[in-house]
C-alpha cells in the first residue's frame, strides 16, 4: 500500500472521511503517519475555537476586573482565580462529573409552529465538553495577562483621551484596546502555544471519542498498543506538533508585526 493510499485511508478519518476500521498489527509506516496527522485536526479545533472565544470571553473578565464596580470586579476576580488556581487536569474531570451527572432535561417546547427538545446529554461529548474547559481555562489565564496590561497603561493616556472629550467607550476603543494589546501581546503568545499543547489532555480528560474519532494523542496510544512499539508512535506526534507550534508562533508573530506597525514608522 502506498502513502498516497494510506492518507486517503486515515488521513481524515478522525473527521468521519475515509476508512472507518483503523488498521491492525500490520499497519505501515504510513498509515501511522496518516492517522497521527489526520488526529491533529482535533487539536487545531480545539485550539481555534478556545482561542476566539477565550478572547472575547477574557476581554470582557479583565475589564471587569478592572472596572473597580464590585458588581463586577468581584466576579471577574473569583473566575480567574478559580480557573487559575487549579490544575486544567482536574477541571477536566470534575467538568466531565458535572456534566454525566446533569440531569438529562429533555423534553417539547413549543414555540408556535416550531417545537424544540432540550438534551444536556451532548455536554459529555469531547468536542464541546472538553471545549468548555479549554475556554474558560484559557479565558481565565488571558483575563489575567489583559488586566496586567491596562494596569500598566499611563495615566496620561487616559488624561489625554478625556481631554479631547472622548466617551468611556471611544476611550476603550481607540486608546487603552490597542496599548492594552500591544502590551500583553507577547505573554499572550506564550498562551496560545500553552493552550495547543493543553489540548492533548482532552485523550486523558475522560470524554470519550465518538466512533474512534480522536485526537493526534488518541491515535499515538492506539498504535503503540497495537505495534508495541511507542518509541515511534510519539515521537511522530511530537515532531507534528513542534510543526504545528512553529505556524502558531508564525500567526502572533505576524500580528504582533501589525500591532507595532507605527512604532517602526516613528523611528
Amino acid at each position: 500500500m502506498s502513502c498516497m493510499q494510506s492518507f486517503s485511508d486515515f488521513g481524515l478519518r478522525s473527521l468521519g472521511i475515509g476508512s472507518r476500521a483503523l488498521p491492525g498489527t500490520d499497519m505501515t509506516l504510513c498509515d501511522q503517519i496518516a492517522l497521527i496527522v489526520g488526529g491533529l485536526a482535533w487539536n487545531i479545533y480545539f485550539l481555534i475555537a478556545s482561542l476566539a472565544i477565550g478572547f472575547l470571553l477574557a476581554v470582557l473578565l479583565a475589564v471587569g476586573k478592572a472596572s473597580g464596580t464590585p458588581v463586577f470586579a468581584w466576579p471577574a476576580t473569583f473566575i480567574v482565580f478559580l480557573f487559575r488556581g487549579s490544575p486544567l487536569f482536574i477541571q477536566f474531570f470534575f467538568a466531565y462529573e458535572l456534566f454525566v451527572m446533569l440531569p438529562r432535561v429533555s423534553g417539547d417546547i413549543s414555540l408556535g409552529p416550531l417545537e424544540l427538545t432540550i438534551e444536556t446529554s451532548w455536554l459529555t461529548k469531547a468536542w464541546l465538553g472538553a471545549l468548555i474547559v479549554l475556554i474558560l481555562n484559557t479565558a481565565a489565564y488571558t483575563a489575567e495577562i489583559f488586566y496586567g496590561a491596562l494596569a500598566a497603561i499611563p495615566k496620561g493616556d487616559r488624561e489625554a483621551a478625556v481631554s479631547l472629550g472622548f466617551s468611556r467607550w471611544q476611550t476603550f476603543r481607540r486608546v487603552l484596546w490597542p496599548t492594552m494589546l500591544r502590551l500583553a501581546w507577547p505573554a499572550y503568545t506564550n498562551e496560545g502555544i500553552f493552550l495547543f499543547h493543553a489540548t492533548t489532555l482532552v485523550f486523558f480528560s475522560g470524554f470519550p471519542a465518538w466512533r474512534q474519532e480522536g485526537d493526534a494523542l488518541y491515535y499515538a496510544n492506539y498504535i503503540a498498543e497495537k505495534t508495541f512499539n511507542p518509541f515511534l508512535a510519539y515521537p511522530i506526534a511530537a515532531l507534528t506538533f513542534v510543526m504545528v507550534t512553529l505556524l502558531v508562533i508564525l500567526f502572533f508573530r505576524l500580528v504582533e508585526k501589525r500591532l507595532n506597525q507605527h512604532v517602526r514608522l516613528t523611528r
